[in-house]
């Protein structure tokens, strides 16, 4: 797998609104997360700042304050933490986690088309791409 992007629920929550307006300063951030969570501030200066370290967030200076744009996708976070999440739980098999979650009593019959809808494509575009 590609670089490793585990993220806690606040570091995606932060995340999302980056990735939702494109650039973000700590204070829109704070302004789009505290009536939900009760952060200050600080919290999320340091969550951007643990972010940039690890080359999650970048950042530029603008007006005495710094704007932070996304370094990663959405797909690329969502693709390592599934892939770490498929690694320790099913050791990974991805059988075995698409096997788990059919089995969940909260799959409905559209869900289920959907799923084999896109499973359609990835086989129609597999078998063209050879």
């Amino acid at each position: 797998m590609s670089e490793r992007h585990q993220l806690t629920e606040l570091q995606l929550a932060i995340m999302r609104v980056i990735w939702d307006k494109g650039e973000a300063t700590v204070q829109d951030i704070w302004e789009a997360l505290h009536s939900d969570r009760g952060l200050a501030q600080t919290t999320v200066a340091t969550m951007l700042s643990r972010l940039e370290r690890r080359g999650v967030v970048t950042r530029r200076a603008e007006a005495r304050q710094y704007r932070y744009r996304a370094a990663v996708t959405e797909q690329e976070v969502q693709h390592s933490m599934v892939g770490e999440l498929t690694e320790r739980l099913f050791d990974g098999d991805i059988t075995a986690l698409m096997q788990h979650l059919l089995a969940g009593e909260d799959i409905s019959p559209g869900d289920l088309a959907k799923i084999r809808d896109m499973i359609d494509r990835v086989e129609t575009n597999a078998s063209e791409s050879k």
